[in-house]
């Protein structure tokens, strides 16, 4: 049987990608066949035996191409071991845990398409170079002004690859 993964993401200013790569070198770590490639340039999931997919959350969603990329694949990703996850900026808040639960709810429109059989949950970086200027990057930096956020990268490589590691045993039954 074929035991090729495909981990898959969105991304916006490059924080989930990296995400997404660290969890497919930790798969190949484990002498897994992995591709890591951004959602867009999935045609076809025919070769793959599990997805991983993630997304970057912006307004408390997942990005519009990776619920797409769910919708357009939904029937598929119903029949292959599923787990996703999401890069979130609050999660690197010092009082982040107090949040989880709530944040968890973010993951419920994907859960409605495709029922994961892990979910993980990471904070991003924030960098303002990498980003278009918004309405919602100004309020984002009006948070990092008054303390809630803090620039830089906030993600947990350690807790990535613990994630990634319990993985092979939840996608290849």
């Amino acid at each position: 049987m074929n035991n090729r993964i495909l981990v898959t993401y969105a991304s916006r200013a490059g924080s989930t990608a990296g995400v997404a790569e660290a969890i497919g070198k930790t798969l190949i770590g484990k002498g897994l066949q992995v591709d890591v490639l951004p959602m867009q340039d999935v045609k076809d999931l025919s070769p793959y035996r599990a997805v991983v997919a993630g997304s970057a959350i912006r307004g408390q969603k997942w990005l519009p191409e990776a619920m797409q990329f769910l919708s357009d694949h939904r029937s598929e990703l119903s029949r292959k071991p599923f787990a996703a996850f999401m890069v979130c900026i609050t999660l690197s808040m010092t009082n982040a845990g107090q949040y989880l639960e709530g944040l968890k709810s973010w993951m419920s429109p994907v859960r409605d398409l495709v029922h994961p059989v892990s979910e993980g949950y990471f904070a991003g970086a924030l960098d303002f170079s990498k980003l278009p200027f918004s309405l919602n990057v100004l309020a984002m930096r009006f948070v990092v002004l008054i303390g809630v956020w803090k620039q830089g990268d906030h993600r947990d490589w350690s807790a990535i690859h613990a994630w990634a590691e319990s993985l092979p045993s939840r996608l290849l039954q």
